[in-house]
């Protein structure tokens, strides 16, 4: 019954604004979204009750975490081809505060968590006359496509709608935005999602309603009232941890027999291992990186650096790409955008792993493309102030045949 109204009252939001706007709709409203999708296993999955999976969980927080942990910077491009670091006031909101609530971390988290949940995450741009000095994120949005191609923002809040133009939004949007909006995971991935919400719930009530039973006394003759109460008194003389070794005397025909309780059964072990997998692959985030790992498969070694590798290029990277397009489209002025773009520090994602980056800073000494400072701050170390270390340097070891020995002496 409850599904039925808020299933109706979706229905009459969508029938009234397609009935008294412009405009139409071309995402999945907030309300619907809220709601939630039907699976085939009859499981609603929505934001929320899709987060109580801990696989999506933690596909999520990896995820926001990655993109939020890294470094982020605003440049210049130079003449000569080359970038120059800038500090204008979009670096502030962008790096440091981008309201009074949320530092940075905080921001790009909870919009990366959105957008990777919902397929988009919105903010309101906060201006002093044309000037951007802040964004709020904002919850409860539908999208809404305009005659001329662009969008305005429908939000509810506390019960009351409200609109906004195209220009007062920043618009984060996830994978598939070929038509201005991302898709939704959850939407797409409900069957799987709702898989793993019934098989959790399955697990769940074969342990507080199923039969739990550790053994069962068995006999060919009928016991009386006394007689069952006089039994299980004396059965309760052998329980518990401290009456472990005790031999059991049994008269009268009882025998013992012990109950055992498959655990795959009980916790459908082969089927919620397939709805991890199955959960990752929606996200886009390899099972290993949740700390789940194949059969066989250990959580250590080349073939795991190779997997992490594989995700921060294919699963990392193309959002950051998209969500640094997105910032110069929207919020760097438009007499700057041929200058000036925004940049995520990929390099920092090596930072944990010491080997990695001891080769590739070697690679870049000896290929002169770094000088010794320029490498120093790579690793948070102040400038030496040795003249060679403002230089480039390269090995000298290949020679040509005809030059060998000359100079020797």
């Amino acid at each position: 019954m409850i599904r039925r109204i808020i299933k109706a009252a979706a229905r009459g939001i969508r029938n009234e604004l397609s009935a008294g706007q412009s405009g139409w709709v071309d995402a999945d409203s907030a309300t619907s979204v809220a709601a939630g999708y039907t699976s085939t296993s009859g499981s609603v999955v929505n934001p929320a009750t899709a987060m109580t999976v801990s696989a999506a969980w933690d596909c999520v927080k990896k995820h926001s975490q990655a993109i939020a942990s890294l470094p982020m910077a605003v440049y210049e491009r130079q003449s000569d081809g080359g970038k120059k670091r800038i500090e204008p006031d979009l670096a502030e909101i962008l790096t440091v505060s981008p309201n009074t609530g949320q530092t940075a971390v905080d921001y790009w988290e909870g919009m990366s968590a959105q957008t990777a949940l919902r397929g988009n995450g919105y903010s309101e741009k906060l201006f002093i006359g044309k000037r951007v000095v802040g964004m709020r994120p904002l919850f409860n949005v539908t999208p809404e496509r305009q005659a001329d191609g662009s969008f305005r923002y429908l939000i509810i809040d506390r019960g009351r709608k409200s609109y906004m133009p195209a220009d007062k939004v920043f618009h984060m949007r996830g994978f598939g935005s070929g038509d201005g909006l991302g898709l939704s995971a959850i939407k797409y991935g409900a069957n799987a999602m709702g898989a793993a919400l019934s098989a959790d719930e399955v697990a769940g009530k074969t342990f507080s309603e199923g039969l739990m039973a550790s053994g069962v006394l068995q006999s060919e003759q009928t016991l009386d009232d006394k007689q069952r109460e006089q039994l299980q008194d004396l059965l309760q003389k052998y329980r518990g941890s401290k009456n472990v070794g005790k031999l059991l005397t049994l008269e009268a025909g009882l025998s013992y027999q012990q109950l055992q309780l498959n655990p795959e059964d009980a916790q459908l072990l082969e089927t919620r291992r397939f709805n991890v997998e199955d959960v990752c692959r929606w996200f886009g985030v390899p099972p290993i990186v949740i700390g789940h790992s194949a059969e066989g498969q250990t959580m250590w070694g080349s073939g795991v650096e190779a997997i992490m590798l594989s995700w921060l290029t294919l699963g990392i990277n193309p959002q950051l790409k998209k969500l640094e397009a997105q910032i110069r489209k929207d919020l760097i002025p438009i007499g700057r955008r041929r200058r000036w773009f925004v940049e995520f520090n990929r390099e920092a994602l090596l930072q944990m792993d010491s080997a990695a980056k001891a080769e590739f800073l070697s690679k870049m000494a000896s290929s002169a493309t770094m000088t010794g400072n320029e490498r120093r701050a790579k690793l948070n170390l102040p400038p030496h102030d040795a003249p060679e270390a403002d230089q480039l340097l390269a090995q000298g070891a290949m020679l040509p045949i005809q030059d060998l020995g000359k100079g020797e002496q």
